[in-house]
């Protein structure tokens, strides 16, 4: 039986890959993660790792620099859900070592969602207003993400074959799971006069126009930048990025009587509890429809 860490850790990658089919990105993070860890605590043996080289090596993440000081208890935390993963891993084929139960992660605030007005959203779609091929490609895209609540991944993947015909159609995201989406009547003329303009045969949706670029599906990267470039048109300060335009998504649904569910499925989030950080956005909705509608015919 193989005892060696770094073995088992390979075995552990593989066993997410094929048995849980996990993404390729999750597999790197995990590989990264963990390896992080062997390397920094220098345990080869399962049976040898201890509570006290768990501790010791939070600590030194703790003084990791981040982006902003110190590295963040919330990425502190990916290497401890990798680690509590792997230990479970262990347990399940029988190996000993340390119990993932005593892996704790650290307490983090609640999470912040970067959000902007409805009247930043509608400047920012406004934006791409003429009719040349970018334009018409960016007017795409932006409806696109705001009436699908697509990840950035997953619109990069789109092919120019998409059946306009349909209100609807199927996107495969994360975990290899698919969902369905659906398209806004914007969304649609926007993606048609795109394609219309385009007039190529190029297998991807979205591509790049330019120097170098020409016919060439179009990166996350690069997403994020024509979105960043609306943004500052629209002449919004804060940071817009297509992940903003995801959450807008999902919060106009449930400002609008959309059950959690719903969204969910609509997002392609796998645990309910992802989904429901979005509630406590419409805090403020709640709370003028209660001012609103509540105690009017008490006196």
């Amino acid at each position: 039986m193989v005892s060696d860490l770094k073995d088992l850790k390979t075995q552990f990658l593989e066993y997410l890959e094929i048995e849980k089919g996990r993404s390729v990105k999750t597999m790197e993070n995990y590989d990264r993660y963990l390896s992080r860890f062997l390397t920094q605590t220098k345990v080869t043996s399962p049976s040898k790792l201890d509570e006290r080289m768990v501790r010791e090596f939070r600590i030194w993440l703790n003084r990791q620099p981040g982006t902003s000081g110190d590295m963040k208890k919330k990425t502190q935390n990916y290497y401890m859900i990798a680690l509590r993963a792997f230990l479970k891993y262990l347990r399940k084929n029988e190996i000993e070592s340390l119990s993932p139960e005593k892996i704790e992660l650290a307490k983090v605030g609640g999470r912040d969602l970067d959000l902007i007005t409805a009247d930043e959203l509608n400047r920012l779609m406004k934006s791409p207003a003429g009719n040349s091929l970018n334009e018409l490609r960016d007017r795409a895209i932006l409806e696109l993400l705001f009436s699908t609540g697509l990840r950035v991944s997953e619109l990069c993947s789109l092919n120019s074959d998409l059946d306009l015909t349909r209100d609807e159609f199927s996107v495969r995201g994360k975990g290899d799971k698919v969902r369905v989406v659906f398209l806004s009547p914007g969304a649609k003329r926007a993606v048609a006069e795109y394609i219309k303009k385009r007039g190529d045969m190029g297998e991807a949706l979205f591509v790049g126009y330019g120097i170098g670029q020409d016919s060439a599906r179009l990166t996350s990267r690069s997403i994020e930048r024509i979105v960043k470039q609306h943004a500052v048109k629209a002449g919004i300060t804060r940071k817009v990025t297509p992940h903003v335009i995801r959450h807008s998504f999902a919060t106009d649904l449930l400002e609008n009587g959309a059950d959690l569910r719903s969204v969910q499925a609509l997002l392609g989030h796998a645990n309910i509890a992802t989904t429901q950080v979005y509630t406590h956005v419409t805090d403020k909705h709640l709370r003028e429809v209660h001012k609103t509608f509540h105690g009017k015919r008490r006196r």
